[in-house]
């Protein structure tokens, strides 16, 4: 069997926990520039009503301004009580500054008083290269604390329980989450989608 060469492709972000949790999910196998290293400091339109629709307007950005390979990632927090909200408001449920204290209180204030606290995180990527668009999900389900657990993550993490587990994603080491979380099974198979093309 083959070892796959290292391939780079631009991650449409300058979010830097992203940026660690996709560095330490890929591995070295592959690397990645962010839009800063491609000299793209314009805000990427996220105008969409879905995750997937966020997630192309995105890549497509970047792809048709820089003509490189790239891929672009949206991620929602789907409340079952909420009827799916925050979903692909998600960042900025409680207004445009995207301040996570803020949506995660706001959340918190809205199930006030339910007991239904079934929730599920989930990712869609979009990778534009040269074989044409591809879109890779990743999901996990969990249930919303009733206040915030651990300083780690970022978004929702502290109020979020993956279902087996007795720790918030913000409680859990980022080695453990990345086992198992939402981003971490997204970007799993778009590496299994990488790999395939690199030896083929």
């Amino acid at each position: 069997m083959s070892i796959p060469q290292i391939q780079t492709l631009v991650c449409a972000t300058n979010n830097k926990h992203k940026i660690e949790e996709m560095s330490a999910i890929l591995g070295s196998s592959f690397s990645f520039l962010s839009l800063k290293d491609i000299g793209c400091n314009e805000d990427l339109p996220e105008t969409q009503d879905t995750l997937e629709g966020n997630a192309l307007q995105k890549a497509r950005f970047v792809f048709e301004h820089f003509r490189v390979p790239c891929f672009a990632d949206d991620t929602g927090l789907e409340v079952e009580a909420l009827r799916g909200e925050p979903g692909v408001y998600s960042a900025r449920y409680a207004g445009p500054s995207r301040n996570a204290d803020a949506n995660m209180n706001l959340l918190l204030e809205k199930l006030s008083g339910v007991s239904n606290r079934n929730a599920r995180f989930r990712t869609v990527i979009a990778l534009i290269d040269q074989y044409g668009e591809h879109l890779f999900e990743g999901v996990v389900e969990g249930i919303i604390l009733y206040e915030k657990r651990g300083t780690g993550g970022f978004g929702y993490d502290p109020i979020f329980q993956p279902l087996g587990y007795s720790q918030s994603f913000g409680e859990m080491p980022l080695s453990d989450k990345n086992l198992i979380s939402h981003r971490a099974r997204a970007v799993e198979k778009l590496c299994v989608y990488l790999r395939q093309i690199d030896r083929s």
